[in-house]
């Protein structure tokens, strides 16, 4: 007689933690935004120009996710905002119950915005939620113009992407119009920017459009 286990599914967990994480996040009205991308993308150097470019009295803490070292969190600690690593010890991705311990660490009732600069990879971290309100991808010109077909779930499930390195492009084989082209075939509904982290070129829209959604949640919308 052969016996069957049933086990709960990695992600059924992980989802009900979520839940938690959103429903606190929605109590104190912080708006949370999950930062995904490819190693080498500029991720961090986005957050950094995001980071100089926000709203006075825009109140922001961010969860910065990294597989070994704490230099991207040493980065933006230097810029003065409250921030938390988490080291995934090889895992290459967050996950929610990895989320939900930091949140202690922060005095919540003073943050409007959370950015979670997760893992940089373009598969593992689409699949986890973590309780956040929006995705956004940050895509450079120098990857070329066939990551959002050959990844489509994190482009699926993302609200904004940036694509990032623009100033380079000249020096690429990147077709800009391709590329956004299959990210709107892919999400119909996806919030695109054109920035480049090296000059700051396209950053007052990006920031624009996330002081807005905080603003929106924290009426309560």
């Amino acid at each position: 007689m052969v016996r069957v286990r049933l086990a709960t599914p990695m992600l059924q967990e992980n989802d009900e933690v979520a839940r938690e994480n959103r429903t606190l996040f929605q109590e104190r009205g912080i708006f949370v935004l999950n930062l995904m991308s490819s190693p080498g993308s500029g991720k961090t150097s986005t957050l950094e120009r995001t980071i100089e470019q926000l709203p006075d009295g825009l109140r922001l803490a961010v969860i910065e996710g990294d597989i070994y070292t704490t230099r991207d969190a040493e980065r933006i600690e230097a810029r003065g905002v409250p921030v938390v690593q988490i080291n995934t010890a090889g895992a290459c991705h967050l996950d929610a119950r990895m989320i939900k311990p930091t949140l202690d660490d922060f005095d919540l009732g003073a943050i409007d915005l959370l950015i979670v600069e997760n893992v940089g990879n373009l598969v593992c971290p689409a699949e986890f939620d973590l309780g956040e309100d929006a995705r956004a991808v940050v895509l450079s010109v120098t990857e070329g113009n066939d990551k959002p077909m050959k990844y489509p779930l994190i482009f699926r499930l993302a609200r904004a992407a940036l694509i990032n390195k623009i100033d380079l492009l000249p020096y690429t084989d990147c077709d800009l119009a391709e590329l956004e082209r299959d990210m709107a075939m892919i999400n119909p509904e996806l919030k695109m920017f054109q920035v480049s982290a090296r000059t700051g070129q396209g950053f007052e829209a990006w920031v624009a459009w996330l002081a807005e959604q905080t603003e929106k949640k924290k009426r309560g919308g």
